[in-house]
């Protein structure tokens, strides 16, 4: 098999202190991944297409010291505002943040997408994520 193997874990207080668990295999690029299209010199996508082409292997180094996604789901009432107008106010407030859509209808709980933030501060970078996340969902800042 060639290509990539996603490894989805899961960090939770155990017995013995912190533990961490193996949740998901994926023989594929993963949603847990997502962060490396705008994190890392090389993203999850472009290493599986040179993995599965027999190409060198691209650099993985982060881009930043910090890296956020948060995903966008449909939210239980999809808000009035047209989506083109949540995206420019969240690029408007937030214009490091990166917009993934995959143009997918609204259903509520559907993963319609996702937002990228590189930065240096954890809590700020996670901020701005969440942020504009729930914006994109709600049209209405958290």
């Amino acid at each position: 098999v060639t290509g990539v193997l996603a490894v989805e874990l899961f960090a939770f207080a155990g017995e013995n202190g912190e533990e961490i668990s193996i949740n998901e295999l994926a023989m594929r690029p993963h949603n847990t991944g997502h962060w490396t299209q705008n994190g890392c010199v090389t993203s999850q996508f472009e290493q599986h297409l040179r993995a599965v082409l027999d190409l060198p292997l691209g650099a993985v180094d982060a881009l930043a010291p910090v890296t956020v996604m948060a995903n966008v789901l449909g939210a239980d009432e999809d808000p009035k505002m047209p989506m083109p107008q949540r995206v420019r106010e969240v690029m408007e407030r937030y214009p490091h943040a990166k917009i993934h859509l995959y143009g997918k209808d609204h259903r509520a709980g559907r993963k319609i997408g996702h937002v990228n933030v590189a930065g240096t501060s954890l809590d700020e970078t996670r901020d701005a994520a969440r942020q504009a996340a729930h914006f994109l969902m709600h049209a209405t800042w958290a």
